[in-house]
């Protein structure tokens, strides 16, 4: 390892270090710094030279990260985020607040959750701002990580158990997570489908045709893993990334979809569509909110946390009675 004299490092290198890494860019690190580029690479060079390492390299159209930076960065945004608060004291005031909360999150979870937070901004935050961006991914650590959102919200179970695992072992955890609510997928049809007035067995889900909502557009899902177990597969016929337009479509046509229970009733087409209960055991739903661990004791974020835990109870107590069929089994 290159040998390092602290005392000579100039530590507004690692702030600009720190913007290049979040965007991958030196015109637009250049831009968040207000400096001009050739300032911003001549401060990557320094910081290069003081380190002993190429810390960034052109790839396509951006810069991609050598093992040295991947592994110096989460230090070194911490380090900025405690320099941040100490200079920067003081509690975050929801009334008095402009801050804007930027939350990735797929439109069934939203759909479940955001009524209740516009309702608690008009009455305690007027001046807070949120941005609700589309979760493309079941892993949005690298979403986090390079502060594109501010919590992510959604079923994450590969994330939550490596977390889980990471911190029984003693290791040092990049990401905290919380448990909003739970959840449970069902079969969702027309109400005048073929199968809706008869018993839904495997062999008859098996043989019909389905959409599948995948927010990457892979088409293969936990349905299909599910029926993998059991040495069965269905025929996807059509794969979209949103839970609404997943509605609309088996609403008109002869296709089957899976949904969360809950989100059905806030389709605005719950009377034309019909539930059933899936023909084979599916493990239940669990969502959870994710964020980063330099923001854990931002004031402002302590508060969104807050917010965020109590609408699974707020838009429960709202919940108007559904006209949709639910048939079971």
């Amino acid at each position: 390892m290159h040998p390092l004299n602290f005392r000579t490092l100039d530590l507004n290198l690692l702030r600009v270090f720190n913007e290049i890494m979040v965007e991958r860019s030196l015109t637009k690190a250049a831009s968040k710094l207000s400096l001009t580029q050739p300032a911003v690479s001549n401060a990557l060079r320094r910081l290069r030279e003081t380190l002993g390492d190429d810390l960034l390299r052109r790839s396509g159209q951006g810069l991609e990260p050598t093992p040295r930076a991947l592994a110096l960065w989460p230090t070194v945004q911490e380090a900025l985020r405690q320099l941040e608060e100490s200079l920067s004291p003081g509690s975050f005031v929801p009334a008095q607040a402009n801050t804007t909360f930027v939350l990735a999150t797929a439109d069934s979870t939203a759909a479940e959750l955001i009524p209740g937070l516009v309702k608690v901004l008009d009455q305690d935050a007027p001046g807070v701002t949120i941005r609700v961006v589309p979760l493309t991914t079941r892993d949005p650590r690298r979403l986090l990580q390079e502060e594109s959102a501010d919590m992510a919200i959604g079923y994450f179970p590969a994330v939550i158990a490596s977390l889980t695992a990471q911190a029984e072992a003693g290791e040092a955890v990049a990401f905290h997570h919380q448990r909003l609510y739970y959840s449970k997928y069902v079969c969702v049809m027309r109400r005048d489908h073929p199968l809706a007035s008869a018993p839904l067995t495997l062999e008859r889900y098996c043989e019909a045709r389905h959409l599948l909502v995948s927010f990457s557009g892979r088409p293969y899902g936990f349905i299909d893993q599910a029926l993998a177990s059991l040495g069965r597969q269905r025929h996807i016929v059509l794969t979209v990334n949103q839970f609404f337009t997943a509605g609309r479509v088996v609403a008109t046509s002869n296709l089957l979809t899976v949904l969360p229970r809950h989100f059905v009733s806030v389709t605005g087409i719950a009377d034309q569509l019909v539930l059933r209960e899936l023909p084979f055991e599916v493990p239940a739903i669990h969502v959870d909110a994710l964020w980063h661990r330099r923001v854990h004791h931002h004031s402002a974020h302590e508060w969104l946390r807050g917010v965020v835990a109590q609408l699974p109870s707020r838009a429960h107590a709202d919940k108007l009675t559904s006209s949709v069929i639910d048939l079971g089994q």
